[in-house]
């Protein structure tokens, strides 16, 4: 008979306690392994997210030979985000629910071991939103870190596979799952939740690597101490300056309990430096997307924080879209450089809001320093006011009008944003940032949604279409695609160059030494253009769509490139879910992507292979 699962869980983790070694910070761990350019380490390659690779054996002459060197089937159809960790000689891989774990033997590309966590999928699939997606793993002193869909955080002896302990970070009854991939900072594993269609309240947690123990928790909304807010100490910005949030910074900007529904949620990625020893991340929209409902600014949903690493007391927050009317989820990567904007060094944070805008803060101070434009299509907001760091709305293109539920049309960019999840890369060499982009707009009618616990709080009716002006110029669009790849300044905020793609962009890209740029597109391409200038100098058709992020290492002395390609997430819902009726009806369907994405069926099928990529051997 099997124990219930709250008591085995804490049986667990009272054994890993009993049982755990001391052991020194896993910093060390994690950022040496990050150091040495033969692994790939954390999601971003390092801690600073750049996903930047110093490896250039592979460059701009002979990127046109590389080849396929092999390749592995995941067995699982649905969409595969996220990317391999490498570690020393073996290859970590993950895949979408039910969130098996490969080990993989670089040298004889054998399983070494296989993990599947036991989930109950009649519970935790239906409240899962926009795909069964996962976004990866971690690791540290010897651990490999999965956070499955059912909630449930588990570390696995990175040896072994033999699960360490495990312990359960929400409640999927409630419509709470998990999606993104976990970090290691000092001695805790990293982690959010997803839920923010189903009213749950978003939070970060840090847990005890060695135990499972909780060391601390900070929401996204509600009372300063849930937060980990000083009211006096804790910052943001605001008439032009870094301002104390005050009292119930959160609370005042909500009608009633509604921050208990509100959303916030944070299924995104999380940086870290060291040196300030502070964490950064994104939270998402709030809970309804019907902004009649939820009068205010809906404080601290739509945010990116910055936290001590050790307590999760928060230094300074910023809001992106205040009140937010288009679901622009606000968890976008943070990318931490060191660069020169208007004339002052500044240790940097840069983010490129689902909203439409590249953001660049002072992540010490919070002091916002540039936000503009990084798609040209964008027509909701005119521009950011830098006094009030608010963007100015344009009245036109607001899905509330006068208090009252309005069919919104023609909104730039749609809800699946500029960008979604899908990481940047920076450049070192180019001072320049490569993004993954959308080039969407939509149709946005907000109807009155009643919440009920574990059932959709979602409360609008979203179709979307390709982005059809450029409202900078004036200048049409005819090209009628739906993303783009662009390389962008941050610290002018001006775009350099921009590839349109006939599909979105949802594959993080990669950046090296040897001039080139990575990414993956819908159809199953994997491509390599030039750095400096967007040119295209390779391509290879995977078995399916690329929705996971390209990641290189080195084995035995010859560089690789890594990729999941297995077609789905938000974009590809129609084809992972079999959504798509072929009729009126089901353009809507998957939160709207249905309609925009119905010709993708004819590129390419679903099915996970990662596939590893090297030049021929001389």
């Amino acid at each position: 008979m099997k124990k219930p699962l709250k008591s085995w869980l804490l049986a667990s983790s009272v054994a890993a306690l009993l049982a755990a070694p001391a052991v020194s910070t896993a910093n060390t761990d994690v950022e040496q392994l990050s150091k040495n350019p033969a692994n790939w380490a954390t999601w971003g390659g390092n801690y600073a997210g750049t996903r930047y690779s110093e490896l250039d054996e592979i460059n701009v002459s002979n990127v046109k030979n590389l080849q396929p060197a092999w390749s592995f089937s995941t067995g699982v159809l649905r969409g595969h985000e996220g990317g391999p960790l490498v570690i020393n000689d073996a290859l970590y891989i993950h895949t979408p629910f039910p969130n098996t774990v490969y080990a993989i033997d670089q040298k004889t590309q054998s399983i070494i071991w296989e993990f599947t966590p036991t989930q109950d999928a009649d519970v935790t699939i239906p409240v899962m939103c926009c795909d069964t997606v996962n976004r990866g793993l971690a690791y540290a002193n010897g651990k490999i870190f999965v956070q499955q869909s059912d909630t449930v955080l588990t570390a696995l002896d990175a040896k072994t596979g033999k699960r360490i302990w495990s312990v359960q970070n929400g409640d999927p009854k409630l419509g709470m799952t998990n999606t993104a991939s976990p970090v290691v900072v000092k001695n805790n594993v990293l982690t959010g939740i997803s839920g923010g269609e189903f009213g749950v309240r978003g939070f970060l947690a840090a847990y005890d690597i060695n135990t499972g123990e909780l060391a601390w928790k900070g929401y996204s909304l509600g009372p300063d101490k849930d937060m980990l807010i000083d009211p006096k100490k804790t910052t943001t910005w605001k008439d032009g300056k870094v301002t104390p949030v005050g009292a119930n910074s959160s609370l005042s900007t909500w009608q009633g309990d509604q921050w208990k529904i509100g959303g916030g949620t944070t299924w995104g990625w999380t940086s870290y430096d060291p040196d300030l020893n502070m964490i950064y991340y994104g939270s998402g929209n709030p809970s309804t997307w019907n902004p009649v409902q939820r009068p205010g600014d809906n404080k601290w949903s739509m945010s990116i924080w910055a936290r001590n690493a050790d307590t999760g007391a928060v230094k300074w927050v910023y809001q992106m879209t205040p009140h937010d009317e288009w679901d622009y989820d606000g968890i976008n990567e943070t990318v931490l450089v060191d660069q020169e904007v208007k004339g002052k060094m500044h240790k940097t944070l840069v983010h490129f809001d689902r909203n439409g805008f590249g953001y660049t803060l002072d992540r010490e101070t919070g002091e916002l320093l540039v936000a503009e434009k990084f798609d040209k299509s964008v027509n909701w907001a005119t521009h950011v006011d830098m006094n009030t760091g608010r963007p100015q709305v344009v009245s036109k293109y607001s899905t509330e009008q006068n208090g009252e539920d309005v069919n919104t049309k023609g909104v730039c960019p749609a809800a699946l944003g500029s960008k979604n999840q899908q990481p940047v890369s920076y450049s070192p060499q180019t001072g320049l940032f490569y993004i993954s982009g959308n080039h969407l707009c939509m149709d946005y009618e907000p109807f009155e949604v009643a919440y009920t616990a574990g059932q959709p709080y979602v409360g609008a009716t979203v179709t979307m279409m390709p982005a059809g002006a450029d409202v900078l110029t004036g200048k049409p669009d005819n090209t009628h695609n739906l993303g783009q790849f662009t390389a962008f300044d941050a610290k002018t905020g001006k775009i350099v160059w921009s590839n349109s793609e006939p599909f979105s962009v949802w594959s993080g890209s990669l950046s090296t030494a040897g001039g080139i740029v990575f990414y993956g597109t819908l159809e199953g391409y994997l491509k390599a253009v030039d750095a400096k200038t967007g040119k295209e100098l390779y391509r290879f058709k995977t078995p399916s769509g690329i929705i996971g992020n390209v990641n290189t290492w080195r084995y035995n002395g010859k560089q690789y490139i890594g990729v999941l390609s297995g077609i789905g997430g938000w974009a590809g819902i129609g084809i992972a879910a079999g959504l798509d009726t072929g009729t009126e009806e089901s353009n809507s369907e998957g939160l709207g992507a249905v309609g925009a994405y119905r010709s993708l069926n004819s590129y390419t099928k679903l099915g996970g292979t990662l596939t590893v990529f090297a030049l021929p051997d001389k």
